[in-house]
């Protein structure tokens, strides 16, 4: 009796807490398994709205879309993954095939000397793939990578444009140690003696660096032309190295003499007598007097101030004893194009330098000799780019009077 009592009291209590287990289970699940938007949680459809149907068809619509979306979304990640894994594959077949042990090499390091010496090799392929030992063939001269020069002091780049001064001293540190190492590597291998006699021979400096050139491919290395004095008046050494992103090597070493090559300047001309007369003292003192391999062809358009010229082309031969000029005179009106084929084409000598050069343009001895190492017959023409400024308060604002040619010109 006192069993059924308790278990009637009980039971009321039992199914209760069933109760209250089973809403509570319910309101989890519905908060579990209701469906999210991207950025916040979608309302559940009223109980006695009559949409009920269609809301959670439209949930399970787009659901399905978003699942869909981002299976498309992985296909396409690995069919790319697929290619590129193809692409690293067929890269290095065809690199096995070139240097067939080199990846084995690369792994081995039981054989340190083997080691070297492919790693040489690789290192001299990529010279000969560079722009060292002979050009290619581009498609526009824009596509064609610069040369910027250098001399112990400064740097003359173009990669500012005109936006600064092209003459500077390199401020950024890698760029000083790197135009440092070049040169102490070049000094350092003309020092090495060249034979096993005991024949001295001399010793190298950095002073006696003159310029250098240098250009990076981005895909190769960096190439530099180096020219130093050598044991004669004009005679010079130069030395090209090549860095394939790796160690400097030595590509050449070669002696040149520049005493018999000649320049030939060609001017065409139009009037502007005062500005010969300027160009004619310049001349004189570079080209006569200080370098003296050196002709003179002044290609003249119409008559008008002609005489002027020629007297002041006369003066000048008479006084310096300077004779290898030519006076072209053309009855037409100027052009400059045509005048540098015609003064181009009249020269009858031996091979020779042409200089296309303008009444306007000042130049160095040390330019001079610039032209006669940076060019070669049929395979390399110099072309430097000119820098001018033209505001006279800028040039001449903290002078008094207009400085001589020299002062204009620092």
């Amino acid at each position: 009796m006192m069993l059924r009592r308790g278990f009637i009291l009980f039971f009321p209590r039992l199914v209760g807490l069933l109760v209250v287990a089973c809403c509570s289970m319910s309101i989890v699940y519905m908060l579990a398994c209701t469906p999210k938007g991207d950025n916040q949680q979608l309302a559940l459809p009223r109980v006695h709205s009559p949409t009920v149907k269609e809301g959670y068809e439209a949930i399970l619509q787009e659901r399905e879309e978003q699942h869909h979306n981002y299976i498309i979304s992985l296909k396409k990640q690995i069919a790319e993954l697929k290619a590129e894994l193809q692409g690293r594959t067929e890269q290095l077949k065809k690199m096995q095939n070139q240097h067939p042990d080199l990846l084995d090499i690369w792994f081995d390091h039981s054989n340190p000397e083997k080691v070297q010496a492919n790693l040489l090799a690789f290192l001299r392929s990529q010279v000969d793939k560079a722009e060292v030992h002979g050009g290619i063939k581009l498609s526009t001269e824009y596509a064609a990578v610069p040369f910027e020069s250098f001399t112990l002091q400064k740097v003359y780049q173009l990669e500012t444009g005109l936006t600064r001064h092209p003459e500077e001293k390199p401020v950024r540190k890698d760029k000083r140690d790197e135009l440092i190492e070049v040169i102490e590597l070049a000094v350092g291998n003309l020092n090495k003696p060249e034979g096993v006699g005991n024949a001295k021979h001399r010793v190298y400096t950095a002073s006696d660096f003159i310029e250098g050139i240098y250009r990076t491919e981005k895909n190769k290395g960096t190439l530099y032309e180096l020219t130093f004095k050598g044991d004669a008046k004009h005679q010079f050494k130069k030395i090209v190295l090549f860095r394939p992103f790796g160690p400097v090597m030595k590509v050449k070493n070669e002696n040149v003499n520049m005493a018999d090559t000649l320049i030939n300047v060609i001017v065409p001309l139009a009037k502007r007598a005062s500005k010969f007369r300027q160009f004619m003292q310049n001349f004189r003192e570079m080209g006569i007097q200080q370098d003296g391999r050196i002709h003179l062809t002044v290609v003249y358009f119409g008559k008008e101030q002609m005489n002027e010229v020629k007297s002041i082309l006369e003066n000048t031969s008479k006084s310096a004893n300077f004779k290898n000029f030519t006076f072209i005179q053309l009855n037409e009106e100027f052009s400059r194009g045509k005048g540098l084929d015609v003064g181009a084409r009249f020269w009858k000598g031996n091979n020779v330098v042409l200089f296309f050069c303008d009444v306007d343009i000042y130049f160095t001895a040390e330019f001079l000799n610039s032209c006669r190492l940076n060019t070669q017959p049929g395979k390399k023409v110099f072309y430097p780019v000119l820098f001018s400024q033209y505001n006279p308060s800028i040039i001449y604002g903290h002078h008094d009077s207009i400085p001589s040619l020299e002062q204009q010109l620092v």
